[in-house]
């Protein structure tokens, strides 16, 4: 049988582990990925915390590009699901009523990075490499867009999301990406310790404390609003830009638009 996309694990203290489990491809995501996080999501509901992980090398790769280049060619219905994946499971991450923990070493790019930007702390590994990189394959980042926007601050989200460029985590602690930079051999430590704070914390009032947060600065995501960013994602995808640019991924050449 085929391993499940996503492993979610729950120990005895009620702490849930998602593992992203695609190793073999950056545990980058696909709709079956996608769907099996947002199955898992609505599951966690008693949770006191989730922690998440990449199996493997890599943290999370982004969008799969062989998904990415059959999706530019989905009739309008499907291609709009297909977005709309992306944009609910990032929208049920980050408005989870426990609080989430990114543990992030390897690669990550793009809706690896929207990920990081909807958990509550993220712990990184020195080595780990971040990207924001959707428009050098021709797609616009707009399931995860707001959520950028908010873990990093618009400034650092337009050089970042229009440029492409690769940055370390010492740049993604600097600009808000992540909390702390943790050694290898320290990082489980770490997460025992911020784990047990947050056991110290009533659940109830955890919950209550993180549906203000959002609630009163407009951090929160409607169904029109998704709709709408669904719909920008799908469009661009469906373009000659996203055809471009996932074949020229694809054939390991620069897309026509390069100078």
């Amino acid at each position: 049988m085929d391993e499940p996309p996503v492993v979610l694990a729950r120990d005895t203290r009620g702490i849930a582990t998602a593992t992203l489990n695609r190793p073999a491809r950056g545990n980058a995501y696909d709709e079956a990925m996608l769907g099996a996080l947002i199955d898992g999501l609505a599951t966690l509901g008693d949770a006191r915390a989730l922690v998440i992980r990449g199996a493997g090398k890599h943290f999370q790769a982004g969008a799969d590009i062989s998904w990415l280049n059959r999706a530019a060619s989905y009739p309008p219905g499907q291609a709009f699901a297909a977005s709309m994946a992306t944009t609910r499971a990032m929208q049920m991450l980050n408005e989870l009523s426990c609080p989430t923990i990114a543990m992030v070493q390897g690669a990550c790019f793009g809706g690896g990075c929207g990920m990081v930007c909807c958990c509550d702390v993220v712990l990184a590994d020195p080595a780990a490499i971040f990207g924001l990189t959707e428009v050098r394959v021709g797609v616009a980042p707009t399931p995860i867009s707001t959520h950028m926007v908010h873990a990093m601050g618009l400034r650092h989200t337009r050089r970042y999301a229009l440029t492409g460029e690769r940055f370390g985590a010492a740049e993604a602690l600097r600009i808000g990406l992540v909390h702390e930079i943790v050694a290898d051999d320290q990082r489980e430590a770490r997460l025992a310790e911020i784990l047990d704070a947050v056991m110290l914390g009533a659940p109830g009032a955890i919950a209550a404390t993180k549906a203000s947060f959002l609630g009163a600065n407009g951090l929160t995501l409607d169904e029109r609003q998704m709709a709408l960013l669904a719909h920008e994602s799908w469009m661009q995808r469906a373009g000659a830009e996203g055809h471009e640019g996932t074949a020229a991924f694809a054939e390991k050449r620069k897309p026509v638009w390069y100078r």
